[in-house]
């Protein structure tokens, strides 16, 4: 069984976590065995436009995820400086696809997990990504390398999730999820069991 984990905290971006979340979804009906968490370090997160979301469990649930997604908002400033918030997570990149949201990259950063890399993220966390050593790149929505993923734009979910779908499973999955989402006249139409 493989599992996606989404993981928000207090602050979040509401579209950077609902529309992943949408996404990963669409996979159950390829794969029933398919696992999506949304996970956090409380039993419940408040959105930046103040939605209250349950969580379905706790961070550490990342360690042993195929997928681990981190969403963005104002509230990545204050997790990337609580240390024992950050060594809950015991991530490995040569196993997991670990890919991020806008600020969200300033959680793999803080984790170390972007040391020597290119990276994207939203215009007003660049300097912050900047001060962990990353070479921001300001003019492209998706930059990865090898298993990490870094997307900057709340649309641009569809392609970071598009691209951890493929290396997930497969060109045919990727493409069906994103067809299903994409305006009428752009994709492919799917029906759903």
């Amino acid at each position: 069984m493989k599992k996606a984990v989404i993981v928000t905290f207090d602050k979040f971006t509401d579209v950077d976590v609902f529309l992943p979340w949408d996404l990963l979804n669409r996979v159950k009906f390829r794969d029933k065995a398919f696992q999506v968490k949304i996970v956090g370090t409380e039993t419940s997160h408040k959105s930046v436009c103040g939605l209250d979301l349950t969580m379905h469990g706790l961070i550490e649930a990342c360690n042993d995820a195929d997928f681990v997604f981190f969403a963005s908002g104002p509230g990545t400033r204050d997790v990337i400086k609580d240390q024992s918030y950050l060594d809950r997570f015991q991530l490995n990149p040569d196993k997991q696809i670990i890919c991020s949201m806008c600020s969200g990259a300033l959680i793999i950063a803080a984790l170390g997990h972007l040391k020597g890399l290119s990276a994207t993220t939203y215009p007003t966390a660049f300097d912050a990504l900047r001060s962990y050593g990353v070479d921001v790149i300001e003019d492209t929505h998706l930059v990865t390398h090898g298993n990490i993923g870094t997307a900057a734009g709340c649309l641009a979910a569809v392609d970071l999730i598009g691209w951890a779908i493929e290396k997930m499973y497969d060109e045919k999955v990727k493409a069906d999820v994103i067809a299903s989402v994409l305006p009428i006249g752009q994709g492919q139409v799917c029906i759903y069991p």
